[in-house]
């Protein structure tokens, strides 16, 4: 289903999870969990090596002021991570003037 990536030891890759307030459950969600899941095995097929898990579970995406989104930027700058693999572009976030 995707091209093979080359050289996936030359990545320290990030899972980035994000579900907003709407899913309203003290547990983790199961769309957090269905999230991880499908990174987690894209990882595995690509060989790639996963540093961190960073998830933000009731969380809007209007925002980016979110605790482990601001810990994902941080390991970022610090050179911990350079990929993060999320399910799509809306788990990052989503413009509020729409």
């Amino acid at each position: 289903m995707y091209a093979r990536i080359n050289n996936p030891m030359d990545y320290k890759t990030a899972f980035y999870i994000r579900l907003s307030k709407e899913d309203d459950t003290d547990k983790e969600s199961e769309s957090v969990t269905n999230q991880r899941s499908l990174l987690a095995e894209f990882a595995k097929e690509q060989r790639l090596d996963v540093y961190d898990t960073y998830i933000d579970d009731g969380f809007s995406g209007t925002t980016f002021d979110r605790p482990n989104f601001q810990r994902l930027i941080a390991d970022i700058k610090a050179k911990k991570v350079n990929m993060v693999l999320t399910k799509d572009m809306s788990r990052l976030g989503r413009s509020s003037s729409l």
